[in-house]
């Protein structure tokens, strides 16, 4: 009887159908038998207190099921999870219970692997339900409720190698299932005890309710006030290869997924975007009758870092650097920069794919822990904090925080491991990551693009002076362009540097990179300390021959190690003594960069401790292939700060003054130089293209082959009336497009989508969507005389 109501519960597609089967039969529709979850008929404010997001909310399913599998194996093992001598971490974890892990890579061997974990599609495509089957350690039906249906009892807050901690992760789920149907089904994996199973719903409130209760909550199904259950020794639930038999089963019914249909495409993209590296391989599965056309019905999740190194095509360049500092500990930080154009696609239609395959979600820093993206930013972190907004697009940044300082990340992250609190300590993060990332690799591609757009530029001055002669000398607009030719003219009053005569630049050797290192050396190696100045930071140099990536791959990673072995401390008498070994953070802070062409970059920087005279002995250890290592002994010492020169003043910002961006003008013959260096779009539909550093316009490109410009030339009669037109044409689209940007810099606007209220769109990007659209066919057309008749000599 009661595995009759399981599998009819089970066979149900959508909250429909549960309703209708509640109100059928008679243990479901007794109200006696439904009992709040927690036992806490306030639960609601902790449930829907959680993920924002549906994707997040199951990837804490996902990461549950990861879990249950571990503390399986750990039990196997012989080991208590709770003990000492259980792994520290996921994955010392992985590394000793799953001996080929590094097989993984391999596609039969991973999808092996995955089976543990499946995620399968039901229902009709638009109201689709979620199965997650793992085959973890699974739960006797008289521990549900301090389990599956407990709330903040901080289960497994004393074992290390999992991720969750307070018990209340999956439940966050429940909010995002229509009318919060959920069904639970679990069996221990020794094989003792029976299969039990419960239903979970928000509970309907009664007309009476409604008098007096101001929230509903959410409750579980016992019938003879016991969690139903049944003797099994296999099923079949429609698994991938494999009949249920230990485990546990969990099925979300009409889950909210807004624009995710295809599981083995959609929902696997925006799983691999929320687990940047899951330790364990996850299934996500279709199934025919819902996409009868689709070859492709079962796909693994592996992690966005696996896929953004497998996908070459997209992916210009990548990086990381690893940062110890006394403010957090550890945290590494890796960047990977798109291609701006791939081969065979226009760059909108590869900015539409790269957002599309990356992008889902609007994360473009990721902040994750073990894998698991716990927060993000979106590309207002490149655009204002970077001011790299020719990268808006092609940037991904992974911060892992795994290694961070206990007291430091339990500020940062919410509860719900699902976004980054507004604090502090985030506050603080951000800041830190600015300053770091605007000096590393970054601003040298940045700085690249820039510079490979080599199209030449107008000089404003004169069309300035001939729009300016005209205007009151009190007038606000006036003063902006006064103040903005002072700054031009300033700038060319500037004598050219002389280029230096020295000896010929000698041709360097092309780098050959090796998978493992050969050597391993400090670059120019002195035989006195190294000189670092108190409160100032000093970088080494080491070359190597491995390969850039060697930090970031995810087959056979290597590793550096940098520990401090002595420090020789000097006292105000002038005596010294001999510190014991630290973490370098305690003392120094330090900068990992992975290797450059041959070069691997480590820069210290002295915490206030140390005073001068101090000398401290550093070993830098560079993994090789197998167990070989290879190491330099550096010895530093800590000398007076260096002398800061006097600046002048800085004028405070002002949106007012800033300089007057440079005018390109743009043919359909320089289109693609423009679309493949810079990744700006540049077509018959494109009238301009701002490019801004943050909030600063730098340069404006007008297209003078655009459809508005075309259109409009047909119906002149002569060549002098075409170069007058061509003229007012450029003169119309800058003036307005550069009002326009100071304007909406100096009202602080903020800019999104009605599709995408989360995403900011910076005020480039919203000016070129202006005058794409009739604003530049308006202002030729229509009262442009008066406008543009003082430019006229």
């Amino acid at each position: 009887m009661l595995k009759a109501l399981f599998e009819s519960i089970y066979n149900c597609k959508t909250e429909l159908d549960i309703d209708n089967l509640i109100s059928a039969n008679s243990y479901l529709s007794n109200s006696d038998n439904w009992f709040p979850i927690g036992q806490n008929e306030s639960n609601f404010s902790i449930i829907e207190n959680q993920q924002s997001n549906p994707i997040a909310a199951l990837v804490e399913k996902v990461t549950n099921s990861i879990d249950a599998i571990l503390m399986k194996k750990c039990i196997e093992a012989g080991l208590d999870p709770k003990s000492k001598n259980a792994p520290k971490s996921m994955d010392e974890a992985v590394g000793l219970f799953f001996t080929n892990h590094k097989n993984w890579d391999l596609t039969t061997t991973r999808r092996k692997q995955a089976e543990d974990i499946q995620i399968i599609a039901d229902g009709p495509t638009k109201q689709s339900s979620v199965i997650i089957y793992d085959n973890g350690e699974g739960q006797h039906p008289e521990n549900f409720e301090s389990t599956f249906l407990s709330l903040m009892r901080g289960n497994k807050n004393e074992i290390h190698f999992v991720q969750g901690k307070y018990n209340m992760g999956g439940s966050g789920a429940i909010v995002f299932c229509g009318k919060g149907y959920q069904l639970i089904g679990s069996k221990r994996f020794d094989g003792s005890g029976k299969f039990g199973f419960t239903l979970v719903r928000e509970h309907p409130l009664s007309k009476d309710e409604l008098e007096v209760k101001k929230n509903t909550w959410y409750e579980y199904l016992k019938i003879d006030a016991q969690i139903p259950s049944f003797d099994i020794s296999e099923f079949d639930l429609k698994l991938l290869n494999r009949n249920f038999t230990t485990g546990s089963v969990i099925k979300m019914y009409s889950y909210q997924m807004k624009g995710v249909s295809g599981f083995a495409q959609d929902l696997n993209q925006n799983l691999n975007e929320f687990l940047f590296k899951p330790v364990l391989p996850v299934f996500t599965i279709d199934t025919k009758e819902r996409y009868p056309n689709n070859r492709v019905l079962e796909t693994t999740v592996y992690g966005l870092q696996r896929r953004l190194e497998e996908e070459k095509d997209y992916v210009e360049d990548w990086f990381s650097e690893e940062y110890e500092d006394i403010l957090f500990g550890k945290m590494k930080v890796t960047c990977y920069v798109f291609k701006a154009k791939q081969e065979g696609k226009t760059v909108k239609e590869t900015k539409a794919d790269i957002q599309r395959r990356f992008f889902k979600n609007n994360m473009s820093t990721l902040f994750s822990m073990n894998g698991q993206v716990h927060g993000h930013y979106t590309s207002e972190f490149i655009t204002r904090s970077l001011k790299f907004n020719l990268l808006k697009d092609y940037l991904l940044i992974n911060v892992d925080c795994t290694k961070m300082k206990y007291e430091f990340r339990k500020d940062l992250f919410m509860a719900s491991r699902d976004r980054l609190k507004n604090g502090a300590k985030a506050e603080e993060l951000r800041d830190y990551l600015r300053k770091k990332l605007t000096k590393s690799k970054l601003e040298e591609i940045n700085k690249r693009r820039k510079d490979s757009i080599g199209l030449e530029s107008e000089d404003t001055s004169e069309l300035i002076k001939s729009f300016a002669k005209n205007l009151s000398k009190d007038s606000e607009l006036f003063k902006l362009l006064q103040n903005t030719l002072k700054l031009e003219e300033k700038a060319k009053e500037k004598p050219e540097k002389k280029q230096s005569t020295g000896r010929p630049v000698r041709e360097q050797t092309p780098f050959k990179p090796e998978r493992f290192p050969s050597f391993f050396k400090l670059q120019h190696k002195a035989n006195s300390p190294i000189a670092v100045p108190i409160g100032g930071e000093k970088t080494l140099r080491f070359e190597t021959d491995v390969e850039d990536h060697y930090f970031d791959r995810t087959d056979n990673p290597g590793d550096l190690q940098v520990s401090v072995l002595k420090v020789k401390r000097t006292d105000s008498k002038g005596g010294n003594q001999q510190g014991n070994a630290k973490e370098p953070g305690e003392l120094i802070n330090i900068i990992k960069s992975s290797p450059d062409k041959g070069t691997i970059k480590i820069t210290f920087n002295p915490d206030t401790e140390l005073r001068q005279g101090d000398e401290i002995e550093i070993e830098a250890s560079l993994k090789g292939a197998g167990d070989t290592f290879f190491q330099e002994i550096v010895f530093l010492k800590i000398v007076d700060p260096e002398q800061k020169k006097e600046i002048a003043p800085k004028e405070e910002e002002s949106f007012d003054n800033i300089g007057l961006p440079e005018l390109v003008k743009v043919s359909k013959e320089q289109w693609e130089e423009i679309e493949i260096n810079g990744g700006i779009s540049m077509n018959y539909d494109t009238v301009l293209a701002p490019v801004a550093s943050g909030d600063i316009l730098e340069k404006i490109y007008i297209n003078i082959d655009s459809n508005v410009f075309l259109n409009y030339r047909k119906k002149l009669k002569n060549e002098d009336q075409i170069i007058v037109a061509q003229k007012r044409y450029i003169a119309a689209v800058y003036f307005h497009s550069l009002f326009l940007y100071m304007i909406t810099k100096k009202k602080n606007y903020r800019l999104s989508s009605s599709d995408n209220t989360e995403e900011e769109i910076t005020i480039d990007t919203y000016i070129s969507d202006v005058f794409d659209s009739y604003y530049s066919d308006f202002l030729l057309n229509f009262g442009m005389e008066q406008l543009m008749g003082s430019l006229e000599d």
